[in-house]
């Protein structure tokens, strides 16, 4: 018999919570608008919850059961001051998902055109992990000038990455931190700043080969936030201004909601579709 290799299992991921159910709910009618045939793992943020599960029975996506104990550990030993703020850290379960590769992202966040060639980059000898575009900003600070394997590294915003467990794992996060603790704690950036920091520092320490969208995806766009002032919107989907496809936008760091910026009114018509959706109780 021929050996057939099993097909690579694939999936997204996210964090949330009933506090977040604002941007959990657009964000859900985007993923059903655009990549309801990837599967989609909802990661609990703690067990504020109820709003959280009527949605994901309404949408039809999966509460992740995934054991957060030593990752939980490993956040309070990080940063004992911050209780409120550590369980970001639970991003970092994507990883133990029972996928291949992975694509995590924020909540604060709406998909915008098919993902499916975001995927099966990643391990392809070239890429071991995927992200939207270079961000220098909310990472380090000065003092990572003195390391060699940080000071000409790939920083990103870790709010959208595409890994996979076979080359990142949870295990490699305890195993960095158990060695490098002390220089972590000297170089990460400070001022609310938790998981970004450690995803930057895990994956540069571990010497990844990091690389952003459109260096895997021909005509694809690094640009993601929602500060952008240009883009052009057509049926397919927005494109930057050069002409490139913008897969999704994001709202890192806004305080409240999105308000008239230039992909504020398509986050408030998803907000409007998944309203009228939990109203009726309409299965995705």
């Amino acid at each position: 018999m021929p050996d057939i290799a099993a097909p690579k299992k694939v999936g997204i991921a996210i964090i949330a919570n009933d506090r977040v159910i604002d941007w959990l709910l657009p964000f859900l009618e985007s993923y059903v608008a655009t990549n309801s045939k990837i599967p989609l793992y909802l990661i609990p943020y703690d067990d504020n919850l109820t709003r959280t599960r009527h949605a994901a029975e309404v949408f039809g996506i999966e509460i992740a059961d995934v054991d957060s104990a030593e990752l939980d550990a490993l956040a309070r030993r990080l940063y004992p001051l911050n209780p409120g703020h550590r369980r970001r850290l639970r991003k970092f379960l994507a990883l133990a998902l029972p996928l291949d590769e992975v694509i995590y992202m924020d909540v604060d966040t709406i998909m915008l055109r098919d993902f499916s060639d975001v995927l099966g980059h990643v391990g392809n000898g070239k890429t071991e992990f995927l992200v939207a575009c270079y961000c220098a900003d909310y990472i380090y600070n000065s003092k990572h000038r003195k390391y060699d394997f940080l000071r000409d590294a790939f920083s990103f915003n870790d709010g959208f990455f595409v890994a996979s467990r076979h080359i990142l794992s949870l295990q490699d996060f305890y195993e960095v931190i158990a060695k490098d603790e002390r220089i972590f704690h000297e170089v990460r950036q400070r001022g609310g700043l938790f998981a970004q920091p450690l995803t930057n520092f895990v994956v540069h320490r571990r010497g990844l080969k990091v690389a952003c969208l459109p260096d895997c995806i021909p005509g694809a766009s690094g640009e993601s936030f929602y500060k952008t002032k240009k883009a052009t919107f057509t049926p397919d989907g927005p494109l930057d201004s050069e002409g490139r496809r913008i897969y999704f936008c994001h709202w890192p760091g806004i305080i409240g909601l999105p308000r008239r910026r230039i992909f504020d009114g398509i986050w408030h018509e998803y907000a409007r579709l998944a309203a009228e959706r939990m109203r009726a109780q309409v299965p995705a």
